[in-house]
């Protein structure tokens, strides 16, 4: 029997390489996209594309009713959302009430899937303790304090109320490889020998390279053990910011690399005013208050037991393959840009 996919938010840096694995474990992909997005990262030519308004449930249903099989006979990943908004209604929108949106719009097309896999967040569970650092588990209570980790929690809770639809929930840890832009900006500084840090106190932090985040979508979504079940996916290490230093480092052949603190009430103040700026020139800034909760987050170490007992969960990239790989996209991206 053919497999089938749609992968509604494809069109992002996790949605090709989910794209690219699902076409590469023999699944026939549909990439459910806006008019409007990039189809940069989709351009392998058996990905069939899907036009969504997730403003509108009535037009995704009949688009969503003309493109997949009746029954069970397909399994959906949900990787759409936001991770900078200008505000919470907008995270509120995109994060949650577009997810309501799309399953509405299966219900009226008679297409609930097989499976359907929801991309969340491990920002959904909130600061981790930063006393002990002691991991963040599958048992952790949520207590978000981003607007993007509120509207991620609101997102999960309306799934567990949907009886209807066979879901997984999947809470990624920071997620990089090439073409993600977040960790670019640090290895672009390393580059130039600078690494900022933020605070004077121990951070550990966590990392999933996306080629192992895609391998875990369809491995947990081959078996029922993981159904209406919720999962950390992170590499089952942590990292200290000077060991991410040293690797990059390393990777980009850079010998001298000078660190350097940022208090965090300086940080405050930049990443405040980077926001306002976006807010005036009404365009989402990377640098923006809720991503100062995120950085002065401490303790980023989690659990993936429940992952590796339900389905066998183990990455292949540790963050020295992973960065390797980053680095080389890096690398040739510069190579493109100086030959314009």
């Amino acid at each position: 029997m053919s497999k089938n996919v749609l992968i509604i938010g494809a069109g992002g840096f996790v949605g090709g390489f989910i794209a690219d694995e699902a076409l590469r474990r023999g699944y026939t992909v549909t990439a459910g996209i806006r008019e409007s997005t990039s189809r940069r990262y989709l351009a392998d030519s058996r990905i069939r594309f899907l036009i969504l308004d997730y403003e509108n449930p009535e037009q995704m249903a009949e688009a969503i009713a003309g493109a997949v099989p009746e029954g069970d006979a397909y399994r959906l990943v949900y990787n759409l959302g936001a991770t900078k908004c200008t505000n919470f209604a907008d995270f509120n929108r995109i994060n949650y009430q577009y997810l309501r949106n799309v399953v509405e719009a299966l219900r009226m097309a008679r297409r609930i899937p097989g499976r359907l896999l929801y991309m969340s967040s491990l920002s959904a569970l909130g600061p981790g303790d930063e006393r002990t650092y002691a991991p963040l588990t599958g048992k952790t209570i949520p207590a978000p304090d981003t607007r993007y980790g509120v509207s991620k929690i609101k997102a999960e809770t309306f799934l567990e109320t949907c009886s209807d639809i066979p879901w997984t929930i999947f809470r990624p840890t920071g997620v990089y490889g090439p073409h993600e832009q977040d960790y670019l900006m640090m290895i672009r500084s390393i580059d130039r020998h600078w690494d900022f840090g933020v605070g004077l106190r121990r951070q550990m932090l966590t990392f999933i390279y996306v080629k192992d985040l895609a391998a875990a979508v369809f491995d947990a979504l081959d078996t029922d053990r993981t159904l209406r079940r919720k999962y950390i996916i992170s590499e089952p290490r942590s990292y200290t910011q000077a060991e991410f230093r040293r690797i990059a480092a390393r990777i980009l052949r850079r010998r001298l690399v000078i660190p350097v603190r940022v208090p965090i009430w300086m940080l405050y103040l930049v990443l405040a005013v980077a926001e306002k700026i976006g807010v005036i020139r009404s365009k989402p800034s990377t640098l923006n208050r809720d991503k100062f909760r995120i950085m002065r987050q401490r303790n980023w170490n989690c659990s993936v037991d429940e992952a590796v007992a339900d389905f066998g969960f183990a990455p292949r990239y540790d963050l020295v393959a992973g960065l390797t790989e980053t680095v080389a996209a890096y690398r040739e991206s510069l190579g493109e840009e100086a030959s314009r």
